[in-house]
């Protein structure tokens, strides 16, 4: 294959250097990822780089400067939209601060998680971002490696380790407080998935809870859903039993946006309308809910933020810092469609 009329295998530094009309140090500058290259210059660069298929020696450039450009990304799922439009962000972000990724796939399995962390080989990479789901806070602890690591999601939060993460139980108290303004008063979570041993529905689940105490209104453990998995089709298993139960909802905050198309196409196959007698908010803001018909209202987290932010942390690791773990909460928001809204008055 032929970039520019060259072959990407013969692509010299200088060839570089040439074309975007600076010097073979700037250009050095900018594969390294020193920090002093202006962002137009950068720009300059990347886009010679880009149009003439340079690719640096990873092996010299570890020799010359101690540092490959190269930066992991260990994340559970890669075909769950939220996590693949993570990796884009990250990936986005790594390549406007001149750095490559390299995905990892662990499948929440726990003796892969682990391998993030202890198995490492040494060189390969200058950083990890990693998304753990088995393995817990004291197991990183213990584990962590040389290799600067910042964690995302709720999993896990070392004192010795950066984190970045959205307040997961607040966003989920005004969740719940969007869905009581619109007069709903039986507010459905879904799920409580047996087995689970993630944080994630613990700590938005305490969130629901709190709203509602707030509220003066006492939780009622039948209308937490019991799911026997993750999948769309037990999400739907969980909301027809109740409605078969006669369990009495008019509102589903649904722990991701998965569980709330499986909600909807549950309470569509019920009868139920959707808002007019019960309303669904998602969460995750990704493709599922953008997307759906009609589009489904989510809890949004930032997650650009939390790309940028999992980097800046990663390159103040990369670059020297050697103090505690630091624990970053950036913003969310909730994206209001078509799912939510007040609910009907009583007639008469």
């Amino acid at each position: 294959m032929t970039t520019g009329g060259r072959s990407s295998g013969h692509v010299r530094l200088k060839d570089v250097a040439a074309l975007a009309g600076v010097s073979m140090k700037t250009v050095s500058n900018v594969v390294h990822g020193y920090q002093h290259v202006s962002p137009q210059m950068r720009e300059r660069v990347q886009a010679a780089i880009d149009e003439l298929g340079y690719r640096p020696n990873l092996t010299a450039r570890r020799l010359a400067t101690g540092r490959t450009g190269m930066v992991a990304l260990a994340l559970p799922e890669m075909d769950q939209p939220y996590f693949a439009e993570m990796a884009r962000l990250i990936g986005e972000e790594a390549t406007r601060r001149g750095y490559r990724i390299l995905v990892e796939q662990t499948l929440g399995e726990v003796e892969a998680e682990r391998a993030v962390l202890r198995d490492r080989e040494e060189g390969l990479v200058d950083g990890v971002i990693f998304h753990p789901v088995r393995i817990g806070t004291v197991e990183i602890a213990r584990l962590q490696p040389d290799t600067p690591l910042v964690l995302l999601g709720e999993a896990a939060l070392p004192l010795t380790a950066d984190h970045v993460m959205i307040d997961n139980t607040a966003a989920a108290h005004e969740a719940v407080g969007l869905l009581l303004a619109q007069g709903r008063r039986r507010i459905a979570f879904l799920a409580a998935v047996r087995g689970d041993i993630t944080a994630s529905t613990r700590v938005r689940l305490l969130g629901y809870q709190e709203a509602l105490v707030e509220a003066g209104i006492d939780p009622d453990p039948g209308l937490v859903l019991q799911s026997d998995g993750f999948a769309l089709e037990d999400g739907v298993r969980a909301v027809s039993q109740a409605l078969e139960s006669d369990v009495d909802f008019d509102a589903v905050l649904c722990r991701d946006d998965l569980f709330a198309l499986a909600a909807m196409r549950a309470l569509d196959a019920a009868g139920r309308s959707v808002p007019g007698e019960v309303a669904v908010l998602g969460w995750d803001d990704t493709a599922y809910a953008r997307n759906a018909t009609p589009p489904v209202s989510s809890v949004s987290p930032d997650k650009k933020a939390l790309a940028t932010t999992a980097f800046d942390l990663l390159e103040d690791r990369m670059t020297g810092f050697d103090g505690l773990g630091r624990h970053r909460l950036t913003a969310y928001s909730i994206a209001e469609r078509a799912t939510t809204s007040p609910a009907p008055r009583p007639a008469g």
